[in-house]
């Protein structure tokens, strides 16, 4: 069974964006997240009474700006390229790039 998890981008009075987390299979299970890294770690613990498998539900408060939606875009990607880059030098998947930077078209 797959887990839902309510992901809400929100602003607080000085402008400084989080993520409000909750499981929808569980009432009280609210969880705030002041960055990509505490998001990451949070949902993982979440979903893990789920074997894992986790849905995200994304959405934004109403007085969140377009630039506070984008700096969230930002660190997931850099989540994301770093994860990508500690595991690819754990050698759990092949490069996507010869150490010239040729594509690796394997």
């Amino acid at each position: 069974m797959a887990a839902v998890i309510e992901s809400t981008i929100k602003s607080d009075p000085v402008g400084r964006w989080y993520i409000e987390i909750s499981d929808t299979m569980k009432e009280d299970s609210m969880e705030i997240c002041l960055n990509i890294y505490e998001y990451a770690e949070k949902i993982e613990k979440m979903g893990e009474e789920y074997g894992g498998v986790v849905e995200v539900m994304w959405s934004s408060e109403e007085n969140v700006t377009p630039q506070q939606i984008h700096e969230v875009r930002q660190q997931i990607m850099q989540y994301e390229a770093e994860e990508a880059a500690k595991k690819e030098a754990e050698g759990e998947i092949p490069p996507t790039h010869q150490q010239d930077g040729t594509p690796n078209f394997q």
